[in-house]
């Protein structure tokens, strides 16, 4: 199992098995909302222990669909945690201990800003991965 929190405590849940994928997206909306790199976990993984109702969401406009969510008492990132999806991403920052992964891909790198360098081996691609 793996453990993940928010900075201050209030939100705090596990996975009950690992992260089928972990990627860096590098478009401006994931780096502004403290999520670039992502894992992706399964629904019947995730288990709530406390603070799920602190959950708050972003729901952007359109064209943009994905909701952003975060802890609403420190806003530490979460991804899209409270996604009805079967498979979702979360923010791997708020997985507490070693994963067992390593980045996968990296995603829009287009949008990378030159101050950021890639520095491992995953494959690149200038959008969402073929």
């Amino acid at each position: 199992m793996i453990n993940g929190s928010c900075c201050c405590g209030a939100v705090t849940f596990r996975l009950l098995s690992k992260p089928t994928m972990m990627g860096t997206c590098h478009c401006s909306r994931c780096r502004k909302a403290g999520a670039s790199t992502i894992v992706f976990v399964k629904r019947q993984d995730l288990e709530w222990l406390s603070g799920r109702e602190h959950v708050q969401t972003y729901h952007p406009q359109p064209p943009f669909k994905y909701g952003r969510c975060f802890c609403g008492t420190c806003g530490t990132s979460l991804g899209e945690i409270l996604s009805p999806d079967d498979s979702f991403p979360i923010a791997a920052n708020a997985l507490d201990g070693d994963l067992g992964l390593t980045n996968q891909f990296h995603e829009f790198v287009s949008d990378k800003p030159t101050w950021y360098e890639i520095c491992d081996d995953a494959p690149q691609s200038m959008g969402h991965p073929a």
